[in-house]
């Protein structure tokens, strides 16, 4: 556990209880094994957008559209969030839930790699959120940054990658690695690593 298990315990009891569609999200993710960044961080993607004013967003892997929706309900009617996912089943699926969340007209779906997605579509984005497969993450580095607007973020999900980065045993824990070391030196970053679940960073473009 990267935080003391009763401390987590404690951080999860504070928070809200989700509507129907985040919770019915949730137990589906929990019986299927489906990645979704959880609820305190779906929170905290929820704050940002919402510090920040963010209208314009992508997603680089979306799943089955949790983070989506939190984004998507933090930016408002008339936002604009691009949802990403290699899995054709897994798109059906989200907008479903984006249907019954009420932000199916904000959200636009995207079949395929995500960064290759985010290549096809122009123009600049307020905040872009990175949860690709890990070994992509040096990839993002070279593909975000012309993408984000002055002053927009780029927050990454996974950057503990459930300690590994501690001693990484493969190559993908290594991509992680790499991708925080490169972050925190880049000059056109403004980084911060948060040990949140399984860590979060939150990068603000200079």
């Amino acid at each position: 556990m990267i935080v003391n298990p009763e401390i987590d315990r404690y951080l999860n009891s504070l928070l809200p209880r989700r509507d129907e569609v985040l919770a019915d999200m949730e137990a589906a993710a929990a019986q299927h094994i489906v990645p979704i960044v959880g609820p305190a961080v779906g929170r905290l993607l929820a704050q940002l957008v919402m510090i920040t004013r963010a209208r314009r967003i992508f997603e680089l892997g979306s799943a089955i559209g949790y983070s989506t929706i939190w984004l998507a309900r933090a930016a408002g009617p008339g936002s604009e969030i691009h949802y990403t996912d290699y899995s054709e089943e897994n798109a059906r699926l989200a907008r479903r839930y984006f249907e019954r969340a009420g932000v199916a007209s904000e959200v636009q779906v995207h079949v395929g790699e995500a960064l290759a997605m985010l290549g096809r579509t122009p123009g600049e984005f307020d905040l872009i959120f990175n949860d690709v497969d890990k070994e992509m993450y040096p990839a993002v580095l070279e593909a975000v940054p012309p993408r984000l607007k002055r002053g927009g973020l780029l927050v990454t999900d996974n950057t503990l990658w459930s300690e590994r980065v501690l001693d990484p045993p493969d190559a993908t824990s290594r991509a992680v690695v790499e991708f925080n070391r490169r972050l925190y030196e880049s000059s056109q970053f403004y980084t911060t690593l948060l040990p949140l679940r399984d860590g979060v960073t939150v990068s603000l473009k200079l």
